[in-house]
């Protein structure tokens, strides 16, 4: 099992107060991150300021492009994969993104994970790129997964496609990973066929074991059916973490965080039909002991790690206050049942 943190790169008014998190606090928490063990720090992706966060703040959070900032914290660690968590893929342009994302893994030597999204707030995009405002956001998603590929694969690289477009490019350096692991990220069914017939991986947000069981079992089968091996799909889960001494406790602690506020802002995208009742049972809420057999129940619905993972919490030592505590008494368990099942063999 493995574990990742989602830094707050564009998390302030969201998912935490604003203002939230510095830049050099963001790279912080990273350092930190690979110190305590994790195996992935992920930044997630906004370019502009999304109607229901002007609403809630007087003033605008600080949104830094993940990219960026990840090659920032490449150079302050060495082992700790660096994700997206998400990246939204029709906001960017493939050509560029590819070049970005390629210099990214020469530089962190081959440790990029990328995942890609159609992002879950419509007013965004249409404020970001106007002219196609109305694009099939799917169809986006898929041309782009394919003009990456061509990019990060072909010695020169032409791409025809219903909005993306390019004739001979020839786009140097290549990435250190061949394939660069693409996640397909979203809980809707397009993200399940993206998954398994154009990518990596899986990676979905805040369900729970069940919807994981029947997401890895649907992936396999438009795998199948596309000619590709389903062992090969990594499935993935971006989680909300929040341990506190009581049940009781860690649900005030939820409750009163930001955390509703973006809870509230998914409920008719990705959390639409969720109470909140679900929400808690489906995230690592809870006690120590609570949060590991939770994260047990995942383990045995075929998740392969908690990637991207979202820790409650008001400032920046309450979130490494809960990055420790969950590094203490959650990676621990996991690690060692892994140990024990390989040297069993």
């Amino acid at each position: 099992m493995k574990f990742g943190v989602d830094i707050p790169t564009c998390l302030a008014g969201m998912a935490y107060p604003v203002p939230f998190a510095g830049a050099d606090e963001v790279v912080r928490i990273a350092v930190e991150a690979e110190q305590l063990g994790y195996d992935e720090v992920a930044g997630n992706d906004h370019l502009s300021t999304q109607q229901f966060v002007r609403q809630a703040w007087q003033a605008p959070p600080d949104y830094y492009e993940p990219l960026i900032m990840l090659a920032t914290i490449a150079a302050r660690t060495s082992v700790v994969r660096l994700g997206t968590g998400i990246l939204v893929l029709p906001m960017r342009d493939p050509v560029l993104l590819a070049k970005q994302v390629a210099t990214l893994d020469q530089i962190s030597g081959g440790r990029v994970n990328l995942a890609v999204a159609a992002g879950g707030y419509r007013d965004e995009f249409e404020s970001v790129v106007p002219d196609l405002a109305d694009a099939s956001r799917s169809d986006l998603m898929a041309e782009g997964i394919d003009a990456l590929r061509v990019l990060f694969e072909q010695p020169r690289s032409t791409f025809e496609g219903k909005y993306r477009r390019f004739v001979d490019v020839e786009s140097y350096p290549k990435p250190v990973q061949s394939p660069l692991p693409i996640f397909s990220g979203g809980n809707a069914t397009g993200a399940l066929r993206r998954a398994g017939e154009r990518c990596d991986g899986w990676l979905p947000a805040k369900i729970g074991p069940a919807e994981i069981g029947e997401g890895r079992e649907r992936i396999a089968q438009y795998a199948r059916a596309a000619g590709r091996d389903p062992a090969a799909i990594t499935i993935g889960l971006q989680t909300v973490v929040c341990i506190a001494d009581t049940a009781e406790q860690a649900r005030e602690k939820f409750e009163r965080s930001t955390f509703e506020l973006f809870r509230g802002s998914l409920s008719n995208t990705m959390m639409k039909g969720v109470d909140l009742d679900k929400y808690l049972s489906d995230n690592l809420i809870g006690t120590p002991e609570e949060v590991c057999a939770k994260a047990a129940a995942f383990d045995a619905a075929g998740l392969d790690g908690f990637y991207a993972t979202l820790f409650v919490a008001d400032t920046v030592d309450e979130m490494l206050g809960q990055m420790r505590r969950f590094a203490q008494h959650v990676i621990p368990e996991f690690r060692d049942r892994h140990a024990e099942a390989t040297n069993s063999r």
